[in-house]
């Protein structure tokens, strides 16, 4: 595929002059600003030139993307086309245009990227820049007179009317002076004789008129990728941060080591305790799922005062293992690994392991203590001191949390802010490159922009993933200042309307927010889970996988676990609390397993570009509110997914769809063949299609979309 905008430019040009020709009327004039020579504080100074560009010589406005008016970075990743706009616009008659400049890293500007005029009437612009490096970018746009499209705008507005040579020997004598100056900017040998040869044209009075200016009127193409611009209006600076692939696309598989290897008894207690040893081998079948980052719950010394027994009982027996978000105890804290885990050593071992097969080891960062974290005694200042003199223990009414204590970042910021770096940068120092942090809504937004900040100084690959199921303003505001993902309500959007509205809005979102979908966490078994049975794990996994470029599981989900802890969203025997260890190797061999589908669906993923954005996601028509159908291309492959899925995961579903066809990249007649990647079945499509989804025998279609040969 081409440069988009040489693929928009000439018809744009078309649209733009014939506006300028019906609009001639209602065009006002302009003059160029003074400087104000009054003082500051005159009433004068209210109109001095701020830096967006308004007042300069064109006005440039409303630039996206744009976060809180750049104080944040918008993102991307290398490779990534990133939309950007503006409104520019100027006074009178003439013509103008616009580009973007991209700066990388090194301080390099990149090539001349020409930004495409918008509906006609809007003064918006429209373009796109594709950082490839990881760093700190910015991107300004730039407004400029074009000569050439204001000659061409007259010229041909004169023809037009009937007017000759006589009428436009001035036109003629401008062109071609105009026409010598752009050769100059048109690096292509033989382009650049074309327009010093149609400029050679407009000078030769020996022709006739229309072979004269014909030749001239030719170069849209070639004048609007080279253009001759003047009073060039560069607007402000704006910051661009491009994290590394996986920050925007990957599969996340969460499981806790201490369950694997492990052996319990009968009731369930603690015999042997699994090790990142005995957990090695795991990673292996997790990469063979499709998974490429594996996600591990805390791996420090878990406390001993009030510790929690099996399903947040408040008394633990000697033997039970505690939760791993009671971070500390005698045996060290952040910074230390349970000692029935390994060794400093052998967590090296692992992470090395994951990398030869192909995954990544992401760790939970939970910044909280166990009564028995060394911090408690070494620095109580960080903690909160009730009226009694006790250190407060983390509640949300009416939860109780009696094995945390929650850090106040108000009683000594500096000090928590260095140890909190020390320690991250431990772990990055061991090879992790990947932290999901637990409940980042409860810190200040201030610390994680900061924190944030300093580590992707010393290694910007570390990604952050926000575990933030909170209120919107709060989980948009940690996006914005840095978190590189995002969990999402997709947990909880059950309904077709429901996920079309709010697949949209983080779409809306994408320049600062990538969401991570998960069907289920270690603490949230959600009701459609709990009583849906295997085709509604099925519909969940292709939904979260096919939605969102990331998303991720917690283990167990493949074996369909789905029993609550009495009225609540938790599970029973929750793993947080106890060993779980589980047979995934029998299971799969007994057909008990998810794990084909999860395959199939991540191996689809990586082998289509158009499910590794978010922003091309389009919903389509279907008359039944029970499925769901939606679409993803990738303009640049010309490759497109159309997925049909059932939201019912009890009854059969039939329905009828309204495909928008060109957003597939066809025209409205055409017809095309699907190939399901689930089942490998094809069939011919068109605009209109019937559809049959039986929940236990094939909920979803995950359609790739081929041309008709």
């Amino acid at each position: 595929m081409g440069n988009p905008v040489e693929q928009h430019a000439p018809e744009a040009l078309k649209t733009e002059i014939a506006t300028t020709a019906q609009t001639e009327t209602e065009l006002a004039l302009a003059a160029d600003p003074v400087e104000p020579q009054e003082s500051p504080d005159s009433p004068a100074a209210a109109f001095s030139a701020p830096a967006d560009g308004v007042g300069q010589r064109f006005p440039i406005e409303s630039v996206t993307p744009q976060i809180e008016g750049g104080r944040f970075p918008a993102k991307a990743v290398a490779g990534e086309l990133v939309p950007v706009s503006a409104v520019s616009y100027r006074e009178g008659h003439a013509m103008m245009g616009a580009n973007v400049v991209l700066t990388g890293p090194d301080g390099r500007e990149g090539p001349f990227n020409r930004l495409r005029p918008g509906p006609p009437g809007t003064d918006r612009w429209f373009g796109e820049i594709r950082p490839d490096a990881v760093g700190a970018w910015t991107f300004a746009v730039e407004a400029f007179s074009d000569p050439y499209l204001t000659w061409h705008s007259a010229v041909s507005k004169k023809i037009a009317a009937g007017q000759g040579l006589e009428d436009l020997a001035n036109d003629l004598t401008e062109g071609a002076a105009l026409l010598r100056d752009a050769a100059a900017g048109v690096p292509d040998d033989d382009e650049r004789r074309r327009v010093l040869g149609a400029a050679g044209a407009l000078a030769d009075a020996a022709i006739p008129l229309f072979a004269r200016v014909s030749p001239a009127l030719g170069l849209t193409d070639v004048l609007w990728r080279h253009p001759l611009r003047q009073q060039v209006t560069r607007g402000e600076a704006l910051p661009l941060w491009c994290d590394r692939e996986r920050a925007l696309f990957s599969a996340w598989y969460e499981f806790f080591p201490r369950s694997e290897g492990a052996v319990v008894d009968e009731n369930g207690r603690p015999v042997k305790h699994g090790t990142f040893a005995s957990a090695a081998p795991r990673l292996a079948q997790v990469a063979e799922m499709g998974f490429d980052v594996v996600y591990l719950p805390p791996i420090h010394p878990i406390g001993r005062v009030n510790r929690k027994g099996p399903n947040n009982t408040l008394v633990a027996g000697p033997d039970d293992v505690g939760s791993p978000w009671a971070i500390g105890a005698a045996e060290g804290g952040h910074d230390a690994i349970h000692p029935e885990l390994g060794t400093l050593e052998d967590f090296r071992a692992f992470v090395a392991e994951g990398r030869r097969v192909g995954v990544e080891i992401a760790l939970d960062l939970a910044l909280q203590c166990a009564p028995d974290h060394p911090w408690v005694t070494e620095h109580p200042e960080w903690f909160t001191t009730r009226a009694d003199g006790s250190i407060a223990y983390a509640e949300n009414p009416p939860k109780k949390y009696q094995d945390i204590y929650p850090l106040n970042f108000d009683n000594d910021p500096e000090g928590i802010r260095a140890e909190v770096l020390r320690i991250v940068l431990h772990w990055v120092a061991q090879g992790v490159k990947a932290f999901r942090v637990d409940n980042p809504h409860t810190k200040p937004v201030g610390f994680w922009h900061w924190l944030i900040g300093e580590v992707k100084a010393v290694d910007p690959d570390v990604l952050f993933l926000a575990e933030a199921f909170t209120r919107p303003a709060m989980m948009h505001g940690l996006a914005k200042a840095g978190f590189t993902q995002s969990y999402t309500y997709f947990t909880w959007r059950v309904q077709g309307w429901e996920l079309r509205e709010y697949v949209q809005e983080l779409i809306a979102a994408a320049d600062y927010m990538r969401p991570n979908f998960w069907p289920n966490t270690p603490d949230i078994l959600p009701e459609h889970l709990q009583h849906g049975g295997p085709p509604m794990f099925k519909i969940r996994a292709v939904l979260a996988s096919m939605l969102s470029p990331s998303w991720g599981m917690y283990a167990g989900y493949e074996l369909y676990e789905h029993l609550p802890r009495p009225g609540s969203e938790e599970y029973l025997d929750n793993e947080k609390y106890q060993l779980r260890p589980r047979d995934w190797a029998a299971a799969e061999a007994a057909g008990e397993s998810l794990a084909p589908l999860l395959r199939k669906l991540n191996t689809t993923r990586r082998e289509h570009p158009a499910l590794q954005r978010l922003r091309n996601t389009v919903f389509h028509g279907i008359d039944n509110e029970q499925i769901l159908c939606f679409s993803k291309r990738d303009p640049q492959t010309d490759d497109t997914v159309l997925v049909v899925v059932s939201l019912d995961s009890h009854n059969v579903q039939w329905g009828n769809t309204t495909l928008d066809m060109p957003a597939l990249g066809f025209d409205w007649h055409e017809r095309f063949t699907v190939r399901d990647e689930i089942t490998g079945a094809m069939f011919d499509w068109g605009q209109h299609n019937a559809v049959r989804l039986d929940p236990y025998y094939e909920p979803a279609h995950v359609f790739t979309v081929h041309r008709h040969r």
